[in-house]
């Protein structure tokens, strides 16, 4: 896969993230059902540890060892 793709993909992922984490917030602050919150602030910790793997994953591929 080529590196730039995998740059816009981590952009999504955190964008993803940053996203679900303001919504559950503003649920939250609206004072709305608690359990909405709840459920969003569950796909948060998911989409926050996909964003994570997929970063890892990346440094992996396309890191560059220590100089020889």
């Amino acid at each position: 896969m080529n590196q730039t793709i995998v740059n816009i993909v981590i952009i999504l992922a955190v964008g993803a993230v940053a996203v679900i984490l303001f919504m559950g917030l503003w649920n939250m602050f609206k004072g709305d059902d608690p359990n909405r919150s709840q459920m969003l602030m569950r796909a948060r910790v998911i989409a926050q540890a996909v964003a994570l793997a997929i970063l890892l994953g990346a440094l992996y591929f396309f890191g560059r060892g220590p100089a020889a």
